[in-house]
């Protein structure tokens, strides 16, 4: 007999059930053994199922009654040799034959932890806390669309001292994968989408608070990434145009200043532009803005626009963004811009709804697995309503529910 435990605004029937075995058969259909594929259904089917915290073991008791099921949870997703990356492709595909994506955006999501044992966990001063807390740090990749943002690739950061072999060995980190500052972290996650053949769709994250910004455009730029990314206000920037006062610098080109002091000196302000926002009503506002160069890298001569919003007359520019899309009227550039404040509310949505920051196991192989059903969950629940562009329905196996009856032990 199936235990399945429904809260509110979750599964309500045992079709939608059904409905959440066909997407997971569609998401690990690389899996060779169909016990990985059944198990993978049911941490999903849990995770969506489950309000609240979501132990393996609350997963384990809303889907059956077996008393080996939460074994063979903990067992699928951290010991049970599969590979998560080609699941993140499937859902990403799976996203883009039902939403019309806007842009890819990046979040980065603290989760606090107790001890040192989880991998990656490191202290950390988190300004939204005021304070220096024990945590990991994730940096997820979400398409936007016109249902929200939904996660389809996730980055585990590893401070510095995560190099210790000890460490590594102890939380089966990959020997490929190296610490690396936030910024190449995203660049990282910029790569994967190249292989995969992903749609030029810009890149849109608010990286204020990490360093080195200016390598990440120029990264992204490399990459042939249009972006939109709020920089940080002392970002040295060449005016575009005009050579500032100072005078020419010693290579004939204006002299590097900050980002903030060019929009103050160089800026032209801009009256009653429209401004949209998934988080606000349309309305007027003031724009100032301007065409820079970037001063490191290899092609000093391309233009990028440099823009901020001006709240009301006689007050300071809200966050500086910059990007490749010179030619993008203003409005759709705001437009893009006001994504990045819609990503802190995905991730608390991941965390307070699909478990985000529950998982219980401490190696790195685990944590990519946890989280990339959690992204699955997410995409489902966002879009499971909405048939695949051009494609016929695709009806779900019935069998997933009837395997769970009965007691079933997870080899690795």
């Amino acid at each position: 007999m199936i235990n399945v435990a429904y809260g509110p605004d979750r599964l309500s029937t045992l079709e939608e059930g059904h409905r959440v075995a066909g997407f997971a058969d569609q998401l690990f259909t690389h899996l060779p053994r169909a016990d990985q594929r059944r198990w993978a259904a049911a941490y999903l089917l849990g995770l969506l199922a489950v309000s609240g915290r979501k132990s393996v073991r609350s997963l384990a008791a809303a889907i059956t009654d077996s008393p080996t099921a939460s074994q063979s949870l903990h067992r699928f997703i951290n010991a049970s040799p599969w590979d998560w990356q080609p699941v993140r492709g499937e859902l990403r595909r799976w996203i883009e034959q039902r939403a019309r994506p806007k842009a890819w955006t990046v979040g980065v999501a603290v989760v606090p932890k107790r001890g040192d044992q989880s991998c990656g966990v490191h202290r950390r001063f988190v300004p939204p806390l005021g304070r220096t807390i024990n945590c990991q740090v994730g940096i997820g990749q979400f398409l936007a669309t016109s249902r929200g943002q939904i996660p389809v690739d996730w980055r585990l950061h590893l401070p510095s001292e995560w190099s210790e072999e000890q460490l590594r060995r102890r939380t089966r980190i990959p020997e490929a994968v190296q610490p690396l500052p936030v910024w190449a972290q995203v660049l990282d996650l910029a790569d994967t989408l190249a292989a995969d053949a992903s749609p030029a769709l810009p890149f849109v994250a608010n990286l204020r608070e990490h360093k080195e910004s200016d390598r990440l455009l120029l990264g992204l730029r490399q990459r042939a990434h249009d972006f939109v990314v709020a920089v940080p206000d002392g970002l040295a920037v060449q005016p575009g145009v005009a050579v500032p006062p100072s005078g020419p610098a010693a290579d004939g080109t204006a002299s590097p200043i900050s980002a903030r002091r060019f929009l103050e000196t160089e800026g032209e302000l801009l009256r009653s532009v429209l401004r949209t926002s998934p988080l606000r009503p349309s309305r007027l506002t003031r724009v100032v803005t301007g065409l820079v160069r970037l001063p490191r890298g290899p092609q000093p001569q391309r233009f990028y626009r440099l823009f901020a919003e001006v709240p009301r007359e006689g007050e300071q520019p809200t966050a500086l963004w910059v990007t490749t899309l010179v030619h993008l009227p203003m409005e759709e550039l705001l437009e893009l811009a006001s994504l990045s404040a819609a990503t802190p509310r995905a991730l608390r949505r991941l965390e307070g709804s699909f478990g985000l920051q529950d998982f219980e196991g401490r190696s790195y192989p685990g944590w990519h697995r946890h989280v990339t059903l959690v992204s699955a969950a997410c995409g489902f629940q966002d879009l499971a309503d909405v048939e695949p562009a051009g494609l016929p329905g695709i009806p779900p196996p019935a069998r997933l529910i009837r395997s769970l009856r009965r007691p079933a032990r997870l080899p690795v």
